[in-house]
């Protein structure tokens, strides 16, 4: 263990388990289930030692893949202090789309939730290879985690080392791909999270700050917004789901201080009732933030006016590559904007890598951001790099004079419809907002004249509307408010648009479908 002296400067639980041993480290908001700094370290400690005893060592790789359990974040403790890189899966994968990222993860061990359904026991045969345990009740082909770690010591371990969360992409324009990066040299316990710093600065963290984690731990966000609120000494508030009245009661009942939200849950919010929205106390809350998504300007003005100019927001990537931030004063003078970058430099370029002048429209690249790469994927690692060593997301925007960011959309979903480039995203922030609409799409689908022609998919707010006249009166309504070439030309309707619970659209999924079925009636 590091020594008393470096053991005073740390961030981390281990500390606050020795200082505040009975504060909360976390509360699942459903069943109220607290666990305190001391029983958080001492089950990532029996945990490590159980680890260790499976084999797993420096830069190994583990598989978690769990819905939100009371035991995530204690697992991730776990594993962080004996040095392995940690695969955390959606729970909403199939059994095959599991398998891939497990065997790409390199994994030896993959600790599942009962949570996660029929398919911890369809991946049974797929990894017979793959040591298995599960929380929160077992299936055949696992054991039980909790029974294992109970039967191991709680102490600490001698050797401890910072291990690393491997995240995977979303998988929305293809294959998910895990991004790696170098092991810290630290000393454990000194490898502090630069969130912490951010949240800091930005939001106002303290070790009084009770934060609440509305969405699935096993996103970059969620996870590591929470893991920064332990490492200073906070209480996070854990959501089993996302439901908008919900997170209301949550925020009123737990006197929420802080929290994360994606447009998405802004967009359920605000459809809910106004007497429903009135009905709870939100004056415990000091700054939340939003990410994953552009916000259409009318969803975030409401928050604003609701909330108070405490709704700020952020651009960055699982890559880690830089982090562009605004407050909600900031915003209200820079509106659309997804602020400047702090901790590195933005560049934006055309399609051959040349820098492109103020409020001109190109690729949005990184320079001197953190060294990372995809892993098992030179090409892909190779393709995010500009010949000047910056990297890139993949995202398309452009830079004011003052250096404020404003996203375009993803290079990857742009539509050109008769030579003329088109970003679904513009398109989507208008249609939202329609009070018939609960979510909304915006894809390129074949045109035999145009190329591709723009198609607007709507997941009605009342499943029971009339569809063809919903699909006249949207027309209409883009037709208002946009240039003729960017509204749409088909509107269709699914009862459920495939969404990630941070708020990401597969619309890979929704574009082959389109572009399949165009092929098999071709």
């Amino acid at each position: 263990m590091a020594d008393e002296k470096a053991a005073g400067q740390m961030l981390h639980p281990v500390r606050h388990a020795n200082d505040t041993p009975d504060k909360p480290a976390y509360i699942m908001a459903a069943t109220g289930e607290t666990v305190t700094y001391a029983e958080l370290d001492a089950r990532a400690n029996q945990g490590a030692r159980l680890l260790r005893s499976l084999g797993l060592g420096h830069g190994d790789g583990l598989a978690v893949m769990m819905d939100n359990s009371p035991r995530f974040l204690e697992l991730m403790w776990a594993a962080e202090r004996i040095g392995v890189y940690c695969s955390c899966l959606s729970s909403k994968l199939s059994a095959e789309e599991a398998d891939y990222i497990i065997r790409d993860g390199d994994c030896r061990v993959l600790i599942a939730s009962r949570g996660i359904g029929a398919v911890a026991e369809q991946i049974v045969p797929l990894i017979d290879d793959v040591r298995r345990f599960m929380v929160d009740g077992i299936v055949d082909g696992y054991d039980a985690y909790e029974a294992a770690r109970d039967a191991e010591d709680g102490a600490p371990i001698d050797d401890p080392v910072s291990g690393a969360i491997m995240l995977y992409s979303s998988g929305t324009t293809g294959k998910p791909k895990g991004v790696r990066f170098p092991l810290s040299e630290e000393p454990f316990g000194m490898n502090i999270s630069p969130l912490v710093m951010l949240g800091q600065g930005l939001y106002g963290f303290n070790p009084d700050m009770i934060y609440l984690s509305p969405a699935p731990l096993y996103h970059a966000a969620p996870l590591r917004w929470s893991m920064a609120v332990q490492q200073l000494g906070g209480t996070v508030v854990v959501m089993d789901r996302f439901d908008a009245e919900q997170a209301l009661a949550d925020i009123e009942r737990y006197r929420i201080t802080h929290a994360q939200f994606v447009p998405t849950h802004f967009i359920r919010i605000l459809k809910l009732p106004e007497d429903v929205r009135a009905r709870y106390d939100m004056s415990s809350l000091t700054a939340t933030w939003h990410a994953a998504a552009p916000c259409p300007i009318p969803v975030k003005q409401a928050m604003i006016d609701w909330w108070g100019p405490i709704v700020h927001e952020y651009y960055a990537g699982t890559e880690g590559n830089g982090f562009c931030a605004i407050s909600a004063t900031e915003w209200l003078a820079h509106k659309g904007s997804v602020g400047r970058n702090l901790t590195t430099v933005t560049k934006i370029c055309d399609e051959d890598g040349n820098e492109l002048p103020a409020r001109t429209e190109g690729a949005i690249f990184f320079a001197g951001g953190n060294e990372f790469s995809y892993h098992n994927d030179p090409e892909k690692t190779e393709a995010a790099k500009h010949r000047e060593g910056w990297t890139t997301l993949g995202d398309i925007g452009w830079m004011d004079e003052d250096g404020y960011v404003y996203l375009t959309d993803r290079k990857s979903f742009m539509i050109i419809s008769g030579g003329v480039n088109i970003y679904p995203a513009e398109i989507e922030s208008l249609l939202v907002t329609h009070p018939a609409v609960a979510d909304v799409a915006v894809i390129g689908a074949p045109h035999e004249e145009m190329g591709e022609e723009v198609v607007a998919v709507i997941q009605p707010a009342d499943p029971a509307a009339d569809r063809d006249a919903l699909a006249a009166e949207l027309s209409t309504f883009a037709r208002a408010h946009l240039s003729h070439v960017k509204c749409p030309r088909r509107v269709d309707f699914r009862d459920q648009l495939p969404r990630t619970e941070t708020g990401k659209l597969y619309k890979r999924l929704l574009r082959d479908e389109y572009w399949v079925n165009t092929k098999e009636t071709a």
